[in-house]
């Protein structure tokens, strides 16, 4: 590391290519700092996002008329076009930080899911290890990227997920006190998704966190049809869709809509339509 006048630091620099830029988030530098007893950073703006990570320490952090003293396991997140200040706190302990700063349209949304805004730029990390390491990872990717390598790109972008990843609590199981109209939602969008591969009502509830025979009530009651008449009525709008739209044979059609064979499509498709699935697209 570096000496400078309030700090002995690292700094790693990366320019991101067009394979960085897709993901839609990328690193721009980052680096490591210990502070000497009269360090301190700012007033200043940046024009990206930076997530530091207090190993060390203490430092005392001001934001928006904001003060508030942070330590070891903390993270903080300095936003763009907003004023910042930190500085050490009055503590003999050494301060030492990481960070790493990146930009692109996807990280305020990361960040967010996360629980950092710029209202509440820092959070609490129980255990900062994993953490700590997955920065350091993405820290040594950056230093060794001298020479670009659509490799390290790839390795990197892995990286700053896992950190998000590590940064976001868990959102926890849903509960039957909530409103319907959102875990329903989420479950029809579950459904158009996987009902072609045969999942049952028992997966949906599942994925719901409920109750079968609860889910089931409520979703019969908000959407107006049962989970099963659902799944079968996004299998036969496929249906209908593959008999008009293609020139795929019905038993193709039956087995890429989840039926274990012609005679069970058939039959379904009877029920749904009034019609054979063969007359069907004979009277296009």
């Amino acid at each position: 590391m570096q000496e400078f006048d309030y700090e002995y630091a690292e700094f790693i620099y990366y320019t991101p290519r067009n394979l960085d830029k897709e993901s839609q988030f990328w690193p721009i530098r980052g680096g490591r700092s210990t502070g000497k007893p009269n360090y301190k950073v700012g007033p200043k703006r940046i024009e990206c996002y930076s997530l530091h990570l207090v190993q060390e320490g203490e430092l005392v952090f001001e934001y928006q008329n904001h003060k508030v003293t942070l330590g070891p396991n903390h993270l903080f997140c300095l936003f763009p076009g907003v004023t910042y200040h930190y500085s050490i706190s009055a503590t003999n302990s050494p301060l030492r930080l990481c960070w790493v700063a990146m930009d692109g349209p996807r990280i305020r949304a990361l960040l967010e899911l996360a629980g950092l805004t710029p209202e509440t730029p820092y959070t609490y990390q129980a255990d900062c290890a994993p953490l700590e390491q997955t920065m350091e990872q993405i820290l040594g990717h950056m230093r060794n990227a001298s020479d670009w390598r659509a490799a390290v790109s790839l390795e990197l972008q892995s990286l700053l997920f896992a950190l998000f990843a590590g940064i976001t609590p868990d959102a926890g199981e849903r509960h039957f006190g909530e409103e319907p109209a959102g875990w329903i939602q989420e479950c029809i969008d579950f459904m158009e998704l996987h009902a072609t591969e045969g999942v049952s009502v028992q997966q949906v509830a599942s994925f719901a966190g409920l109750n079968r025979s609860y889910f089931s009530g409520v979703f019969a009651r908000e959407v107006g049809m049962s989970p099963h008449s659902y799944l079968q009525k996004i299998r036969m709008e496929k249906a209908k869709r593959l008999l008009r739209e293609t020139e795929a044979t019905v038993t193709e059609i039956a087995l890429s809509l989840g039926y274990p064979n012609l005679f069970s499509f058939t039959r379904a498709f009877k029920n749904y339509c009034k019609i054979a699935p063969v007359l069907f697209r004979s009277r296009l």
